[in-house]
């Protein structure tokens, strides 16, 4: 962690945000009670806040508010939006950004203006049942995090089935095109990609089963990091990564998200998550290890930087 004068973390006291009323509540509440935990006897006080709703109260004194409410609400700017009006210092990436970054759709107009690799993609209208505009792909409601509503389509009756579901989450349905590869993610803290993580879910895809087997009772997943790559390759993942999370504009800490293609080696990135998860078995924590700072360390980074 860098050294900065300006903050004294003994005189913070710190509102841990967590739960919100969005699909990924159990994961925030697992997150948040990390954060709390490493933030106990660094700072001067630490208060957990489950949130349920906007308009949510906070306790009085408080310094700044630590953001681990993940996907909607918490993630894709409105609570961002929110503490700006009451004139709350928060952790993360602003309102703009926070939205940009969490809408799919945005997100690949974004990169392909700022020449970012991302899959081929196309929008269809979830109301209209749509025939698939290319198989094998990938369909996915553009606004939920976490891989909820995700799905791997091969043939028309997956297709059937995957616009159903993703259209409960939304009319609007973003379709990618399916990338055969290894799945991987790169952490961004403090303007710096930190170490490669190959995620390789031990069957089917990276969804939430595979992220969180102690919250399903089932799944799993391996994590090789830093990712047996080639230099070179390891090289171009990392600076395409930085790439992302800069097009977007994304202030303090992110999480990048890419498929690496098996049979040429091309590289693609999918999206850049805000508010990675901060779980025992998250992303972002594993790899900021790797580059050598620990899960209070990197706890400790971010407030600086949301702060700076």
């Amino acid at each position: 962690m860098s050294n900065n004068a300006s903050v004294n973390f003994k005189e913070l006291t710190v509102a841990v945000l967590a739960g919100g009323p969005g699909s990924e509540r159990d994961v925030s509440l697992a997150s948040a009670k990390g954060v709390v935990s490493a933030l106990e006897g660094n700072v001067s006080k630490v208060i957990l806040v489950d949130v349920k709703e906007a308009g949510f109260e906070l306790p009085e004194g408080i310094d700044l508010a630590f953001n681990v409410i993940h996907g909607t609400y918490g993630e894709d700017g409105t609570l961002q939006a929110e503490l700006e009006e009451r004139g709350v210092k928060y952790t993360g990436a602003r309102a703009a950004s926070s939205k940009l970054a969490f809408d799919k759709i945005e997100s690949k107009k974004r990169f392909e203006e700022k020449g970012v690799a991302t899959p081929r993609w196309q929008v269809v209208d979830a109301k209209s049942t749509p025939e698939a505009p290319f198989l094998p792909c990938v369909a996915k409601p553009p606004r939920e995090g976490s891989s909820v509503g995700v799905h791997l389509v091969h043939t028309a009756e997956e297709w059937t089935a995957a616009i159903a579901d993703a259209g409960k989450f939304s009319d609007d349905v973003l379709v990618e095109e399916l990338i055969s590869g290894k799945e991987l993610t790169v952490g961004v803290v403090g303007g710096k990609a930190t170490p490669i993580i190959h995620i390789q879910p031990r069957s089917g895809f990276y969804d939430m089963k595979n992220k969180y087997p102690w919250m399903t009772g089932d799944g799993g997943t391996d994590y090789f990091c830093p990712a047996d790559l080639p230099k070179d390759v390891t090289e171009a993942v990392l600076a395409e990564s930085l790439k992302a999370h800069n097009a977007l504009g994304i202030e303090v800490y992110s999480r990048v998200d890419l498929l690496l293609r098996e049979v040429d080696g091309a590289f693609f990135v999918l999206e850049v998550n805000t508010i990675p998860g901060m779980t025992e078995s998250s992303l972002l924590p594993k790899s900021a290890g790797a580059a050598g700072m620990d899960y209070e360390a990197l706890c400790l980074r971010i407030i600086e930087d949301s702060l700076a």
